[in-house]
């Protein structure tokens, strides 16, 4: 069935973005009470250069990156969906409701009569086939709805989450994940970059990898004093 192959195929290519681009799940969907926040569209993306354009916390438009283990869920998604233009959503609502008093409405729109209508929508399993082939434009997932994809397919795979806010994988989780790699990789400076951050609040908020390392290098450090004190001991 396309519609849950559609479904499927969003699903793991969001998850893949939120993974490992690092974006904030605000900057990447929809939110209703900012309408500057409409959700990414296909036009945004360039999955040949590896990046696309989104509207950041610092409330202006910027590039991000999309790293190579992104770019093939998003290639196949596409070509499943085949968007009738590329102003469509990269992540749109699947909502039952949402979609049929749109389809309703925008057919009204182009004068077509209730009876017609009601036909039209027979004839597809779901609203969002026939959005597709009529080019009517859903809003983009918003950032509750992420949330809920999220918690749904971690109940699905069974995650068991130890987390006191929340029980499931929760959209922040790959960015600070993500974070993690590349300060462990390449330092502070690059994982600002990658993060849309300053590299104050990044140090701040992985300090315990500083920590850590640091750790090493103090026990490092007594074993060499160990050492050379038991070799002096020795000489003598």
């Amino acid at each position: 069935m396309r519609y849950a192959a559609l479904k499927a195929a969003r699903d793991r290519a969001l998850v893949f973005v939120l993974a490992y681009t690092a974006v904030r799940v605000g900057e990447l969907l929809r939110d209703p009470n900012d309408p500057r926040r409409r959700g990414v569209r296909w036009e945004d993306l360039s999955l040949d250069d590896g990046s696309m354009d989104v509207y950041r916390k610092k409330q202006q438009w910027d590039a991000a990156s999309l790293p190579d283990p992104v770019i093939s869920p998003l290639r196949s998604y596409r070509q499943l969906m085949d968007p009738p233009t590329d102003r469509w959503p990269v992540f749109p609502t699947f909502d039952q409701r949402t979609l049929a008093d749109l389809v309703r409405e925008e057919l009204a729109d182009r004068g077509e009569r209730p009876e017609a209508i009601t036909e039209r929508r027979d004839e597809y399993a779901r609203d969002l086939l026939l959005a597709l082939d009529e080019d009517i434009r859903p809003t983009s997932i918003t950032t509750d709805g992420a949330r809920s994809v999220l918690q749904r397919l971690s109940e699905t795979a069974e995650i068991d989450i130890d987390h006191p806010k929340h029980d499931y994988l929760a959209p922040h989780g790959g960015r600070r994940g993500m974070g993690e790699v590349l300060v462990r990789a390449f330092g502070y400076t690059v994982a600002a970059r990658y993060l849309d951050n300053s590299e104050e609040m990044v140090r701040e908020r992985y300090s315990h990898i500083e920590a850590g390392e640091l750790g090493d290098i103090a026990t490092e450090a007594l074993e060499e004093v160990g050492d050379q004190i038991e070799f002096s001991a020795e000489s003598v």
